[in-house]
């Protein structure tokens, strides 16, 4: 509200000077005597002070002002754009003075009264703005809601759920309200008055169905999934046209065993437009892990699977390649994390995914090149160095897995069995190099190590 004041008074400008009563000059006179005189001097400052505010020359505006004081302190105007002006230099205790002044001269005018509010804000003192508020309710409704505000400050939240529920009442369900309320209901821990305001609206608008599905969020929350189901299946035979229920329908069948209703559910949700794109990778993947319990329905998720489509997440990919990992089906599983490395190349657990799989699979050259590639993003990984060695060493290139390996080998700190596993590799290496002596000093290193993890 206050933003909303601020653009109106500086858009219209002097159109408010002779509507607000703050300057009895008449600027249109022509001066006959020193009475004239002081009035163009006035009208001078007045202007001058005006144009360096609007150039946000707080200080010389501040200046010009003093300067009308001296010739006419009668106009209150005087004292509310010294208030603005204090306020902007951020000097609150002289902006409180002067507004404190104008609003003793005229204590009905808004426009004192909103600025003197924001210099309380600004301020914290949340008891004066209170005081001030109030006077400010009769001018607009807003008010009431910036009063709510300030009875949450001051911790009197039963005024400010009393001043909300009065607002839902004349204008209807706000989010800013709701958030407002919300706070209050957050600080306080009144989930059961949370409840049954959500209880209320559901019982007073059966047709709202933002209400049901908030309902049943809070219903979760606390641990009531009976009702919380209950709503769900309500919220359906009131809309059965919804798709949001069934982000709720599927948990609550999920858990109930009632397997095949759960899929309906998903694949609505699934292909619903309204449903974002985040909400779809939490039903797949909920649905991913379902499966990786119960194998018997990989069908389905196969079907799922095409209806994502292009809307698959990197968690979606991940889980799938983690879904087929442990089917151990490993391209599957490549692929996937693959897809999943395309949308977040820059990933570091799914570039470790992706290059021990390539070389599971003995796609040794990707594994070399890509794992090259990787060491150029994180030149501090020791995995990245030991696979890149493995791959080297099963292409027969000795020489760049020893250079990769022994480089390697600094940045292993505390690992034993990694450290082990660089020995084994370089023993190898040395070997295809036919460097048998220090393939087998790498060997004993290994072994010595490997027996020291037993």
């Amino acid at each position: 509200m206050k933003q909303t004041l601020k653009i109106i008074i500086l858009t219209l400008g002097l159109m408010f000077i002779p509507q607000m009563n703050y300057a009895q000059v008449d600027f249109n006179k022509k001066p006959n005597d020193d009475l004239g005189d002081v009035e163009d001097m006035f009208q001078e400052n007045f202007f001058e002070a005006l144009k360096q505010n609007g150039i946000e020359n707080y200080q010389r505006a501040v200046d010009a002002l003093l300067k009308c004081e001296k010739l006419d302190s009668s106009k209150t105007i005087i004292y509310y754009e010294l208030g603005k002006n204090y306020t902007a230099l951020k000097n609150y205790g002289a902006a409180e003075d002067v507004l404190k002044k104008a609003v003793s001269r005229e204590p009905e005018n808004e426009w004192y009264l909103d600025q003197l509010y924001e210099v309380y804000n600004l301020q914290g003192d949340t008891d004066k703005a209170v005081k001030t508020v109030k006077q400010l309710v009769k001018y607009h409704p807003d008010y009431r809601q910036d009063l709510a505000e300030l009875y949450i400050k001051s911790k009197d939240y039963k005024d400010a759920l009393k001043i909300l529920d009065q607002l839902d009442k004349e204008f209807g369900i706000n989010p800013d309200r709701d958030a407002l309320r919300n706070q209050i209901y957050n600080i306080t821990g009144r989930d059961e008055d949370r409840i049954e305001n959500l209880e209320e609206r559901v019982k007073s608008n059966p047709e709202n169905e933002d209400a049901y599905l908030r309902l049943i969020y809070r219903y979760s929350e606390t641990g009531n999934t009976k009702k919380a189901f209950d709503t769900a299946k309500n919220l359906l035979k009131m809309h059965p046209e919804s798709k949001l229920v069934h982000l709720a329908l599927y948990k609550f069948y999920l858990d109930n065993n009632e397997t095949q209703k759960a899929i309906e559910s998903m694949k609505i949700s699934l292909n619903a437009p309204e449903i974002s794109p985040e909400s779809k990778a939490k039903v797949f993947n909920d649905f991913v892990n379902f499966v990786a319990k119960n194998p018997d329905y990989e069908k389905d998720l196969i079907e799922m699977t095409t209806l994502v489509g292009t809307e698959k997440s990197t968690k979606t990919l991940t889980e799938l390649g983690q879904y087929y990992l442990k089917l151990e089906d490993k391209s599957k599983a490549l692929h996937y994390f693959e897809d999943a490395l395309i949308k977040e190349p820059k990933n570091f657990a799914i570039i470790k995914d992706v290059l021990l799989l390539q070389l599971d699979l003995n796609m040794d050259e990707k594994a070399a090149k890509n794992s090259q590639e990787a060491l150029e993003l994180f030149p501090a990984q020791p995995i990245l160095y030991l696979i890149n060695g493995v791959a080297n060493n099963k292409l027969k290139q000795p020489k760049k897995a020893i250079e990769k390996l022994e480089a390697g080998l600094d940045y292993v700190i505390e690992d034993t069995k990694m450290e082990a596993d660089f020995y084994t590799q370089l023993s190898t290496a040395y070997k295809l190099n036919n460097n048998i002596p220090k393939s087998q000093a790498f060997a004993k290193k290994a072994e010595a190590l490997t027996k020291q993890q037993q």
